[in-house]
């Protein structure tokens, strides 16, 4: 009788945890959604361009640079077209390979890359690309440097809407060389990679 009585209430037991584990668990709202169809604004100070550039065999600058403007058509949670301005004059190094005891530090390399060894910023202030067509998460476009134009690719691009704002993000890389950012180090072993690396991302609100 003790027997049928324990074997009841173990019974009992598992047949309440079962009905717990059968509960509804809490579900998280995700906030990211699709991005609506229509034409963005993109907001400067939301947005951020990131740029890496090599000197191979030694070390790796790296950094950020502000947007001015920008303008985003999203059609069927894609990018349609688009373009954006960066300010060069807001070259930003975020890294640390510099020797401020040498001499060598984040205010000598703006220096150099402002000067017409590099950007020319100041008769070439400002940096555009205009995308010109769409390919799944590919768009080629124009990117102007130093007034010099080319036909580039933003690759890996990415479109989302989350709380209202649309998120874009995307990488281009180009070869410095063909807008007339030529300088190369006067040392053989210390050779500047000719590729500039970007990582662009959009954030905009609906107009």
């Amino acid at each position: 009788m003790k027997k049928r009585k324990l074997t009841m209430v173990a019974l009992a037991i598992l047949t309440v945890l079962a009905s717990c584990n059968n509960q509804p668990t809490e579900q998280t709202t995700e906030t990211q959604t699709t991005a609506a169809s229509g034409t963005y604004t993109i907001d400067a100070a939301a947005s951020t361009v990131k740029w890496k550039g090599v000197m191979l065999g030694v070390k790796e600058h790296f950094g950020t640079v502000n947007l001015t403007q920008g303008i985003l058509t999203v059609e069927n949670g894609s990018v349609k077209e688009g373009s954006f301005t960066v300010d060069l004059n807001t070259i930003t190094p975020t890294d640390a390979n510099y020797d401020e005891k040498s001499g060598y530090g984040k205010e000598k390399l703006v220096a150099h890359l402002s000067s017409p060894d590099f950007f020319d910023v100041a008769n070439f202030p400002s940096a555009t690309f205009v995308i010109e067509n769409v390919n799944g998460a590919e768009a080629t476009g124009t990117l102007t440097v130093r007034g010099k134009s080319n036909t580039e690719t933003v690759k890996n691009i990415s479109v989302a809407e989350e709380n209202g704002t649309v998120k874009a993000t995307g990488t281009l890389t180009f070869d410095r060389k063909k807008y007339g950012v030529a300088f190369d180090m006067p040392m053989k072993d210390m050779v500047i990679s000719n590729d500039i690396e970007l990582t662009v991302e959009l954030n905009g609100t609906k107009n």
